[in-house]
């Protein structure tokens, strides 16, 4: 089983990659993401890349998926267990959404967020929500170091009250509510017994510093 490639880039595509290894060629299907940021970021040694693969073996074929990052590699696995969602789907989600972006569009219950992936519908992504609104701490921390959608007190949900009535608040004054429950669940993270009361000026404090910068 192919559970990572370091070589060089044969060719790049738009959804696949050859890497040349020692000769040997293996293609990759991969995340635009993905792609793009074995265009940009090469590797140390010239254009040697390193890719983490997920070999899938059928009766016809032998499919490997690249990922440049293992956090990629985790939520891709992780929405294959919702009921519908393939490796195409999967694929198409985590080219428009970083892992980041999927658990934060999760715990706001925001399904306009995941329906930016082509393919994706809102049938499509309330099933993602609602599958995977328990099994969002599954994933591992970014490899950029955050976490969307956790703070110094850890993971918050859309169950938390105080964060639904803050974002719920903050939705109906016109803010997105992706950008709402961050805003609001890095908050709450860092407080200790916070209410609405003490919550909800700060999220607008905040909220209307970002909009003007």
């Amino acid at each position: 089983m192919i559970a990572m490639l370091r070589g060089r880039i044969f060719a790049l595509g738009e959804t696949d990659c050859i890497i040349d290894v020692g000769g040997v060629g293996y293609q990759c299907q991969m995340t635009r993401r993905c792609l793009e940021r074995l265009s940009q970021n090469p590797g140390q040694n010239s254009d040697e890349v390193t890719v983490y693969v997920d070999t899938s073996i059928k009766d016809d074929s032998i499919t490997l998926t690249g990922f440049s990052d293992l956090d990629i590699k985790a939520a891709w696995k992780l929405l294959q267990t919702v009921q519908g969602v393939g490796m195409k789907a999967a694929l198409s989600i985590l080219s428009a959404l970083s892992p980041d972006d999927v658990l934060l569009a999760i715990a706001a219950s925001d399904k306009a967020m995941i329906c930016r992936a082509d393919g994706v519908g809102p049938k499509l992504a309330q099933r993602i929500i609602n599958e995977l609104a328990d099994k969002v701490s599954d994933l591992p921390p970014s490899s950029g170091g955050q976490g969307g959608i956790s703070g110094g007190g850890g993971n918050l949900g859309a169950g938390d009250p105080v964060l639904a009535d803050a974002v719920s608040a903050l939705v109906n004054l016109g803010y997105g509510r992706a950008e709402a429950h961050q805003v609001t669940a890095a908050l709450i993270s860092n407080m200790d017994n916070p209410g609405l009361e003490q919550v909800l000026p700060e999220a607008l404090k905040r909220l209307a510093e970002g909009v003007r910068r």
